[in-house]
């Protein structure tokens, strides 16, 4: 009997009954907490782009990727927050002065 193509890249099949079934065996990926972040996106990934979830899933990728996913949004998070603190700021800081003046002009 010829081998099939999954025989040829160096798989195995594991009899079940009546059925070979391929034996199939993730890569120890490392886990590492993923935040909420990159729960929020593998949530899109499986909703919305299954293949590359799939992908990523069984390549042993999936973890790492999302770890960096969350990262990144993380500090784009925190360079939001602090661009708004300082907008605020400002606008507290000019809105303060603004009724200064209102007060000292009814004087």
């Amino acid at each position: 009997m010829e081998k099939t193509i999954f025989e040829q890249m160096g798989g195995t099949y594991a009899q079940a009954g009546d059925y070979n079934l391929p034996s199939l065996i993730l890569s120890n990926e490392e886990s590492k907490p993923i935040g909420i972040w990159g729960q929020r996106h593998a949530r899109y990934l499986k909703q919305n782009r299954k293949v590359l979830y799939m992908n990523l899933l069984t390549s042993g990728k999936l973890n790492a990727y999302l770890v960096n996913i969350d990262k990144q949004a993380q500090e784009r998070f925190e360079r939001l927050i602090e661009g708004m603190k300082q907008t605020q700021s400002i606008y507290r800081t000019a809105k303060g002065r603004k009724c200064l003046r209102m007060v000292r002009k009814d004087e």
